[in-house]
């Protein structure tokens, strides 16, 4: 009997629950899904959230460049460097991602979150519901003992999950963003602070056969 892909690439067999959202990490028609999602828009045209302005690339390169991002995520990581972008479910269906990337995660213990979500399923609280799930990955799964975050002083949605999830202030740097310098603020979330808060109610499954790929044990 042949081998799933998974047996090869266990990554592909982590889920992180809550009692409202799901986090796999994608695999090709999952993918897919999340490229209509980026399609169909996950901001405003006249605001950009991200440094990299990589939602307004015009189509065909748009899609092209966002399937490239997921498979680079697979091709590049290591121990040293991951990056892992959940695909975020609701009820079954796929509504964005909650993002997690780790530098030298053995000896910093340290992660940064990123994420976003289709606009039709924004403002319903699903934002702070799958980063409170990916904050659990990193600190009850993988051990961590900081999680790090940022947005644009004026991308108030994702400000606004960050406070309300317990972050601190950590400085703010400036961007270039539509050829302007613009105010970045920074978080850090301790794992005292998050562990103040943990939750009971989220669970990961998958994750033993994968730590060494996390350089943990």
């Amino acid at each position: 009997m042949r081998a799933s892909v998974s047996t090869h690439w266990p990554l592909l067999g982590l889920r992180v629950a809550t009692p409202r959202v799901e986090l796999r990490p994608p695999d090709q028609d999952t993918v897919a899904a999340l490229i209509d999602l980026v399609r169909r828009g996950i901001h405003d045209p006249d605001f950009m959230p991200f440094d990299v302005p990589w939602t307004a690339r015009p189509s065909p390169e748009l899609e092209r460049e966002s399937f490239r991002f997921f498979a680079r995520c697979w091709a590049n990581w290591s121990t040293q460097e991951w990056d892992l972008p959940f695909a975020v479910r609701v009820d079954g269906e796929v509504v964005g991602v909650q993002g997690i990337h780790g530098i030298d995660f053995p000896h910093r213990a340290t992660f940064v979150t990123g994420s976003w979500l289709g606009r039709s399923h924004q403002g319903q609280g699903i934002g702070k519901e799958m980063r409170a799930a990916v904050l659990h990955f990193g600190f009850e799964g993988l051990g961590a003992q900081r999680a790090e975050t940022g947005a644009f002083h004026d991308n108030a949605a994702s400000l606004a999950v960050t406070r309300a999830l317990g972050y601190e202030p950590n400085g703010d740097v400036v961007k270039e963003r539509g050829g302007l310098p613009t105010r970045c603020l920074e978080f850090k979330l301790d794992r005292g602070a998050w562990h103040r808060g943990r939750r009971d109610d989220i669970s990961i499954e998958g994750l033993d056969a994968c730590r060494d790929l996390f350089g943990v044990g």
